[in-house]
């Protein structure tokens, strides 16, 4: 007759563990990488309609004015976006040479006001995108994602994640227009 206080040994860790964190590690990875190779083939600026936190509907075209361009995608609700906005807000202001926009992905005006109040965050340029068009059409489902485009449109760089202040940086160095043209400071 067994004994009903008797404890069952523990068993051993489970071994499978490593690897099925590895395996969600490597797809991760791979999706990252499609997403890179998507945005890559579609270099150019993208069409989605997008409304201001107004209710105008604008295009990314006419907010780039001939200059260079940065496209935030982000949300309120993510971590990643929420850590680089303040880093990108300060190059907004500082770059006079550079567009930025920052387009709100699925959230309604009320949300993201909220959220900029709350975050004290002085951000010019945001957009509503409430139906995630411009991520779809970039191929993306993933947030945070950073468009660069040159002054005439084409894509020249990408990321996908939160930036930090010196790869931020970076990526500015190679967008600035060509000598001769100013920075505010």
């Amino acid at each position: 007759m067994a004994d009903e206080n008797m404890q069952t040994p523990n068993p051993a860790p489970d071994r499978r563990r490593p690897w099925i964190l590895a395996t969600v590690a490597l797809l991760a990875a791979l999706a990252g990488i499609a997403v890179a190779l998507r945005l890559i083939d579609n270099n150019s600026l993208p069409q989605a309609r997008l409304t201001t936190r107004s209710g105008n509907i604008v295009q990314l075209r006419a907010l780039s004015a001939g200059k260079p361009l940065v496209v935030n995608l982000w949300a309120t609700w993510c971590p990643p976006c929420r850590l680089e906005l303040p880093f990108l807000a300060a190059a907004q202001k500082r770059e006079a040479g550079i567009a930025f926009v920052f387009v709100d992905q699925g959230e309604d005006a009320v949300t993201v006001e909220r959220y900029l109040g709350s975050a004290r965050l002085e951000l010019a340029n945001v957009l509503l995108d409430a139906g995630a068009a411009l991520g779809r059409e970039i191929g993306s489902s993933a947030l945070p994602v950073t468009l660069f485009y040159d002054a005439s449109g084409r894509m020249v760089d990408s990321h996908l994640g939160a930036l930090s202040p010196s790869l931020l940086a970076d990526k500015l160095t190679r967008l600035r227009p060509a000598a001769g043209a100013t920075q505010a400071r």
